[in-house]
């Protein structure tokens, strides 16, 4: 058995080990400890509240463009991440996340593309390093037009 104790400051710590029959060592601390609680206000909310189709040139005919224009209140994000799904918002198909730099007003715009005309479920998440908020929307994709 190892001891150890200290009293400064009005705190106290007292540590002790003692080999366990088990072969395993256990430390028991007991006293008053110190830290400090940051509180970030984070990514609040997030809101699509624009999506555009882009006309695209013959050559690009196989894959639909979309514009989404998202905004978002709290704290401003570093990444963005965009999560295409069936209609059911079930089976994921494929996810796209890029670094951003966002100004003093969280306005961006997304481009997505989608392979094949149909109805998908969108997910774009906005993050930072304490934070992440979610939004959501289904699109229809009709060959170059989008409702």
């Amino acid at each position: 058995t190892v001891g150890a104790s200290s009293n400064s400051d009005s705190s106290e710590i007292v540590e002790s080990m003692e080999d366990n029959p088990d072969g395993g060592c256990h430390i028991y601390r007991n006293g008053y400890s110190r830290s400090g609680i940051s509180v970030v206000e984070g990514i609040l909310e997030v809101n699509i509240i624009q999506m555009t189709s882009i006309q695209t040139t013959e050559s690009q005919a196989g894959n639909s463009l979309v514009d989404f224009v998202v905004t978002c209140q709290g704290s401003l994000p570093t990444d963005v991440c965009t999560v295409v799904s069936d209609p059911t918002c079930q089976m994921s198909k494929s996810v796209v996340c890029d670094p951003i730099v966002v100004s003093d007003e969280c306005l961006l715009t997304v481009r997505r593309a989608f392979e094949e005309p149909g109805t998908y479920c969108i997910n774009i998440t906005l993050g930072d390093d304490t934070s992440q908020a979610l939004t959501s929307a289904l699109i229809s994709v009709n060959g170059g037009e989008s409702t």
